[in-house]
């Protein structure tokens, strides 16, 4: 089968802002050009290493449609939290937020979790890292509405990607480090490539590696299409 070229391109997750310990750009929009992505969902560096609520201020500061937000929260006590109340992030008007449970300390599947996530009602998007099977089954079926987009799975756990993935409807996969021959592939004939989500993690994973293979599956346009763009729409 000839290889498909996708008609559009949005990175579901990307960074904006410095990288500890390492010389990468902080503006995206170059490399988005280079590559020919036209929009990125994008989270602050400073929320994911150091202070959630710094890094979402200058995250809402940006003032361009291709970057579009995606805000860490903390889900917390008063006092605890970021951001300070449930009503403050529905006031964001974020489309996507981003949950970081093992940086910053706090129980993905706790009551306070729960409560936030079912009052929110916004789509989330997790490192696999950050979580474990266990307690994303746990989430699911504690909130069976909510949707998921687990981020940067690799390809060393794919029996665990495709149980959960059976398991929760309302998960959606992104596919930029799933890149064993096939494997994107073997995810789109299971479960449809309306559930998997092109993404790169760049600047501080590699985005050529991604771009590259989304542009040789072996699927047809629907598919490629779907997986570079009409995937993520359908989980927002």
């Amino acid at each position: 089968m000839p290889k498909s070229k996708p008609v559009r391109l949005v990175d579901a997750h990307r960074l904006v802002g410095p990288v500890p310990f390492d010389d990468l750009p902080e503006d995206p929009r170059p490399e988005m050009d280079r590559l020919g992505i036209e929009r990125a969902y994008v989270t602050h560096t400073l929320s994911l290493y150091s202070d959630p609520r710094a890094g979402n201020e200058a995250l809402l500061e940006f003032d361009d449609p291709r970057l579009v937000p995606v805000p860490v929260v903390v889900p917390g006590v008063p006092g605890a939290g970021e951001p300070g109340s449930v009503e403050e992030a529905l006031g964001w008007g974020a489309r996507l937020v981003r949950l970081c449970p093992e940086r910053h300390r706090w129980e993905l599947t706790g009551p306070t979790a729960l409560r936030w996530l079912a009052a929110l009602g916004l789509p989330v998007a997790v490192d696999f890292e950050e979580t474990s099977p266990a307690q994303l089954l746990t989430l699911a079926r504690s909130l069976p509405g909510l949707r998921i987009l687990l981020l940067n799975p690799g390809y060393r756990r794919l029996r665990a990607i495709a149980e959960l993935m059976t398991e929760i409807p309302g998960l959606w996969l992104e596919v930029g480090t799933v890149n064993t021959q096939g494997g994107v592939e073997w995810l789109a004939e299971r479960f449809g490539a309306a559930r998997l989500v092109f993404g790169t993690g760049a600047p501080v994973a590699d985005d050529c590696g991604p771009r590259y293979l989304l542009d040789h599956l072996d699927l047809g346009q629907d598919d490629v299409d779907l997986i570079a763009a009409g995937s993520l729409e359908g989980l927002l």
